[in-house]
C-alpha cells in the first residue's frame, strides 16, 4: 500500500486531531513546535522534511547542524527525516551534504534530484533503504510531459538494475500516485491548504486521497525465471494429464 503524507502545519491547530492517525509531513522550514508535538502523540508516522523546498524558493542557506539537533530526539521507527539535499545542485554537491548524515541509514532518506545522472539513483537505492525523487530544473513541473518522460526513464533504469522497485519517495508528488507505479510513498500540502475551499473536514479530504494506491510495479523476468516459470508449467499439465 502506497503511503500518503500528508504536510502541516494544519490550522485552526484544533482540525490536527481531525487527521490523528494519518501520516505527516513536518517541514523544519515551516515547523510549529505545539503542532510537532500533537503529531507524534496521534500521528501514525511523520516524514521530517529538511525545508530545502523553502529554501529553494526564498532563499538562504540550511542550518544543517540545527536541523539534525530538532530531529535528533524524535527519530525512530516509524519515524524518519529527507537528509539534506541542494535543489539543483550537481552530484558532488549532493554526496558532500549526505555524507553529512549523523543517524542510522534506516531513519534517513538521501534526495535525488532529476536532473541527475541516473546512475546516481541507482548508487543510493544499492546503499540506502529508502530514497527520495526531488523535480528539478527542466523537470521542475511535476506532471509535465518532459516530467512524465524522466519518470518513464527513471522506472526502466530501476527495473533493469534490480528485481524489485527500492522504496522511492516522491517529494511534492502525492497527485502521481496512481499515475506512477514506482512511487511507495509521496507528500503533499493538498490537505492543509485546500481543506476549506472544499467546506469539508482534513479527514475527509485525506480520505479520498489516501485510498488512492500505486500498482506493484512487476519486475523484469529473468531467462532461469522464465525457464522455471515454464518448466514448472510444463509438470504440471504432465500430471493433470495423468
Amino acid at each position: 500500500m502506497t503511503i500518503h503524507y500528508h504536510g502541516l502545519p494544519l490550522t485552526p491547530e484544533v482540525m490536527l486531531f481531525d487527521l490523528a492517525g494519518r501520516n505527516v509531513c513536518i517541514s523544519y522550514a515551516t515547523k510549529r513546535t505545539a503542532q510537532v508535538e500533537i503529531a507524534l502523540r496521534i500521528m501514525q508516522s511523520i516524514m521530517f522534511d529538511n525545508g530545502a523546498f523553502t529554501v529553494h524558493q526564498q532563499g538562504g542557506e540550511l542550518d544543517i547542524q540545527a536541523f539534525y539537533a530538532w530531529i535528533a530526539p524524535m527519530l525512530g521507527h516509524p519515524h524518519w527525516a529527507v537528509v539534506p539535499d541542494r535543489i539543483n545542485g550537481t552530484v558532488a554537491d549532493q554526496r558532500e551534504l549526505t555524507k553529512t548524515w549523523p543517524f542510522p541509514r534506516d531513519f534517513g532518506a538521501p534526495v535525488w534530484h532529476l536532473h541527475l545522472p541516473i546512475d546516481y539513483l541507482l548508487e543510493l537505492t544499492d546503499e540506502w533503504p529508502r530514497v527520495c525523487l526531488g523535480s528539478s530544473q527542466e523537470f521542475w513541473n511535476v506532471g509535465s510531459p518532459v516530467w512524465r518522460k524522466r519518470m518513464d526513464e527513471v522506472e526502466e533504469a530501476l527495473l533493469k538494475h534490480r528485481r524489485h522497485m527500492p522504496w522511492l519517495h516522491g517529494l511534492r508528488m502525492m497527485a502521481q500516485i496512481g499515475k506512477r507505479r514506482l512511487l511507495a510513498s509521496g507528500d503533499s500540502v493538498n490537505v492543509a491548504r485546500n481543506y476549506k475551499d472544499y467546506e469539508e473536514m482534513p479527514s475527509m479530504v485525506a480520505h479520498r486521497i489516501d485510498r488512492v494506491n500505486n500498482l506493484t510495479a512487476r519486475p523484469i523476468e529473468t531467462p532461469e525465471d522464465m525457464f522455471n516459470r515454464m518448466s514448472n508449467a510444463a509438470l504440471t499439465h504432465r500430471s493433470a494429464a495423468a
